[in-house]
């Protein structure tokens, strides 16, 4: 079994800054890339970021391109979320996620191409 924990969220200003992170514990065979969600209450979850197992490819989304960094520590098992330049609509709770990879350079946009998922953390960006 595996599972993955979020941390890091909380409330910020906007224009401020969080970084979350999202340990992966248990049976994490590699290669898997890690990827971020998220939902606002009322919308559905949506694409933040992901990144390869390698660390050497990563995407993002539209709206956070540009103000969101997303990497990973493969010695610790961790992936990082640095957010920078929040806006009051990043408010949501964001969830990690883990997907078992054919290879070391993909990652992932699609939820369903997850397997396994923590329980979110909260982040609230105040105007």
């Amino acid at each position: 079994q595996v599972h993955v924990v979020e941390s890091g969220g909380g409330l910020v200003q906007a224009g401020g800054s969080l970084r979350l992170s999202c340990a992966a514990s248990g049976r994490t065979f590699s290669p898997y890339a890690m990827g971020w969600f998220r939902q606002a209450p009322g919308k559905e979850r949506e694409f933040v970021a992901a990144i390869s197992w390698s660390g050497g490819n990563a995407g993002y989304a539209d709206s956070v391109q540009g103000r969101f960094t997303i990497s990973r520590d493969n010695a610790k098992n961790t992936v990082y979320l640095q957010m920078n330049s929040l806006k009051p609509e990043d408010t949501a709770l964001y969830y990690c996620a883990l997907a078992l990879s054919m290879g070391g350079g993909r990652y992932y946009y699609t939820a369903n191409d997850y397997n396994y998922w923590g329980q979110g953390t909260q982040v609230t960006v105040s105007s």
